[in-house]
């Protein structure tokens, strides 16, 4: 795959995956019979794809430049994703005392499938520099 079309990919990727899979994270809530679109999912969905475009277009910028310092960029990212879970997320879904698996769930899908997304992505990247 050559770099100038990974960029794109990446995006386009990310982006299908994370609308199909919120698509099916809707319907399985909704046959469970749990509130569609509670548990702050749309705001964890719009946040992860924001950070995760963000976090891998500054890897992708920065490849030759910062060759040396992109797993720094990509753990920042990481550890960025985290903050934000625990000063916006984690407040709000501990707020009863316990953090339900629906709003586990709400949080961790997108953000497992765009960490998977960045690493893959981020590998190809860096094996064809």
């Amino acid at each position: 795959m050559r770099n100038n079309k990974l960029l794109f990919t990446f995006l386009l990727a990310l982006s299908c995956t994370l609308i199909l899979v919120f698509g099916i994270h809707i319907f399985v809530l909704k046959q469970m019979e749990k509130p569609l679109f509670e548990n702050l999912i749309v705001s964890a969905y719009t946040i992860n794809v924001i950070l995760a475009v963000l976090i891998f277009t500054l890897l992708y910028i920065f490849r030759n430049k910062w060759k040396s310092y992109l797993g720094f960029v990509f753990l920042g990212g990481s550890m960025l994703k985290f903050l934000i879970f625990f000063i916006v997320f984690n407040p709000i879904y501990k707020s009863d005392g316990v953090i339900e698996t629906v709003e586990f769930a709400a949080f961790f899908t997108p953000y497992f499938l765009s960490l998977s997304f960045e690493t893959i992505f981020a590998a190809k990247m860096l094996n064809n520099l």
